[in-house]
């Protein structure tokens, strides 16, 4: 297991690699987040441990550059700030994990070894369905350069639908992913919604991704 460790502080950052070492992990350092990147870019590691406050561009920053470089190594962010607001950041920003200092170093290498047994799964903190752009955090939607106002079933049911670029997907599974069960009245609430996503991310744009895909159900082409 090869970790890349990402902390301005020296000391903090030798204490993080010779603890790696002793347990027969490789480990490597970076101080500054732009030498993350390049190092993320050239060497694949199994995780990367990340501090918040860097000097030039933060941990935030950092690890939505790195998702957006195509480096999905599993991330664990390290803080001093142990807000709700830089937790909600940080996940929302790409990583995978999250730890306050003062931290067990016990506890940082059992997160290590969760997030490793997962591995370097692609999961993009904005979606992309050719032109069409969603995030999951903000809530917002664009077509192209145009954002586009959903409402809030309509970005639940185009989420479902972007998470899945590609595949049919049956009334039945739009249900169960865009509604709940005490929802009751369940006859035509797909075709409806359906009809009224394509009035706002398709036709404006003289575009149909969104197609029917008789007897089977509706299909977000990528």
């Amino acid at each position: 297991m090869r970790v890349l460790v990402v902390e301005d502080e020296i000391k903090m950052a030798s204490l993080i690699r010779r603890g790696l070492r002793s347990e027969g992990l490789a480990a490597d350092v970076a101080i500054k987040g732009e030498d993350a990147l390049w190092m993320a870019n050239s060497t694949g590691y199994d995780a990367i441990v990340l501090d918040v406050m860097l000097p030039g561009i933060d941990g935030f920053e950092t690890c939505k550059r790195l998702r957006e470089e195509g480096v999905w190594s599993p991330v664990i962010m390290l803080t001093a700030r142990d807000s709700v607001e830089d937790r909600v950041a940080g996940l929302d920003g790409g990583a995978d994990d999250y730890l306050a200092k003062p931290f067990s170093f016990a506890e940082l290498l059992a997160r290590l070894r969760a997030l490793a047994r997962r591995g370097p799964v692609e999961r993009p903190a904005v979606l992309e369905v050719g032109d069409l752009r969603l995030d999951p955090a903000s809530r917002r939607v664009w077509r192209g350069d145009h954002e586009v106002n959903l409402s809030a079933k309509e970005f639940q049911l185009l989420e479902t639908f972007m998470r899945h670029p590609g595949e049919v997907l049956s009334r039945y599974q739009l249900l169960e992913h865009a509604w709940d069960y005490d929802y009751e009245n369940r006859s035509n609430i797909v075709d409806v919604y359906v009809r009224y996503l394509r009035d706002k991310i398709d036709r404006p744009f003289g575009v149909s991704q969104l197609e029917t895909v008789r007897g089977a159900g509706y299909r977000l082409r990528d």
